[in-house]
């Protein structure tokens, strides 16, 4: 396991200023894997590493070194852009939201950066320029996601309003953004892909439809790029599954220790509001993580873990820095013990469903206070 260079390897001694030891361990050979089943699945399709919200939580660089044999990135803002140049990515960059200001295009022209292109007020910036190194624009166009994105019936005029502009390159991309691409048995991706195609017939463009849920449900929409995101972490955002189930690796395990084990009698209460009540004179474990690591504090009494290879379960409310846990399945743990939050052993997906949100939202919220390390060259 090689760690971080930002943080200390959390095999070492770890002052006691810095002993927490909450630790998110990234798996970077499943990051390589994931884009392999990606490619699998997309056939010809080329593929977007979306690497955005620090890819993810998993970390921005160390994710792109691993993607590095993506066709492009997606990334939410040109400071993700500056990142990724400046840790010597080369690939295509594609900031996913467009330029906000007009001062945006420079930027974007300096670091080779692509613009998703989806409000009037950016094609007024473009069409305000007077010359300047073409940039390379997609055009996203509304098919039912209503959030950004143009009518689809506008999509010959200002494909054609776009390639008149010396400063736009000609090579444009159309694409569009599914709703319920993770809901298989719902007709409404086939409805948007339909009103996506008949916007686009006729024009000369590549085409970008894919998320990470419509690869693996809607093939019809494969088009000619994938813009893979969860997927690629090993996460699925369809209702009772995981990623493993199609194939993909979890990518981050994120782990703690147990540093006290406390006997309580039957019938008294855990933790703040008292929410939980021994049963049975037992054993209850405290491990040093809770919501101010990003451990969700909606996780419900039941919610999984592992101690050493045992199965745990959490008991009353996550606090801030500690977490309390039912041990009577795991009568051999000890203070000390490693206390697994979830991994390649215990899914993410399924500490999701019990805090009552979705895998991304987990990952994208460990905080700065977990130390991360890195498995894999």
């Amino acid at each position: 396991m090689e760690a971080d260079s930002r943080v200390p390897d959390p095999r070492s001694p770890v002052p006691a200023s810095m002993s927490r030891s909450a630790t998110a361990t990234i798996h970077l050979d499943a990051l390589r894997g994931n884009l392999a089943r990606v490619r699998e699945l997309g056939q010809a399709a080329k593929v977007m590493a979306v690497v955005k919200a620090d890819a993810y939580g998993h970390g921005l660089e160390r994710c792109a070194r691993a993607l590095a044999a993506a066709d492009a990135f997606g990334v939410a803002s040109i400071a993700d852009g500056l990142r990724l140049r400046a840790a010597g990515q080369r690939q295509r960059i594609v900031v996913l939201s467009g330029p906000d200001a007009a001062s945006d295009l420079a930027e974007m022209r300096r670091l080779k950066l692509e613009a998703v292109i989806h409000h009037e007020s950016q094609l007024a910036m473009l069409e305000a320029e007077h010359g300047g190194e073409p940039l390379k624009v997609w055009l996203n166009l509304d098919t039912g996601m209503h959030r950004l994105g143009f009518a689809p019936e506008r999509a010959g005029e200002l494909h054609a309003r776009l390639a008149a502009l010396a400063a736009v390159d000609p090579a444009i991309v159309l694409m569009t953004h599914f709703a319920a691409s993770d809901e298989f048995d719902n007709d409404f991706t086939a409805r948007q892909t339909q009103r996506f195609s008949a916007g686009a017939q006729g024009l000369p463009v590549e085409h970008s439809l894919a998320n990470s849920a419509a690869l693996l449900g809607w093939p019809q929409a494969r088009g000619n790029w994938i813009r893979a995101g969860g997927l690629l972490y090993g996460m699925s955002v369809v209702e009772g599954k995981t990623g493993a189930d199609f194939g993909f690796a979890p990518a981050m395990t994120l782990t703690t220790r147990l540093v006290a084990i406390n006997r309580i009698a039957r019938g008294e209460r855990v933790g703040y509001g008292s929410t939980w009540e021994c049963p049975e004179d037992m054993r209850v474990g405290v491990a040093a993580i809770g919501y101010g690591d990003g451990y969700p504090r909606s996780a419900k009494s039941g919610t999984p873990v592992r101690v050493g290879e045992a199965p745990a379960a959490v008991i009353g409310r996550v606090s801030m820095d500690l977490l309390t846990l039912d041990l009577r399945r795991a009568p051999a743990a000890q203070v000390g013990d490693v206390v697994t939050l979830w991994g390649p052993s215990l899914p993410v997906e399924v500490i999701a469903h019990h805090a009552g949100t979705i895998s991304y939202e987990l990952t994208c919220g460990v905080t700065r206070r977990v130390l991360f390390a890195e498995d894999g060259a």
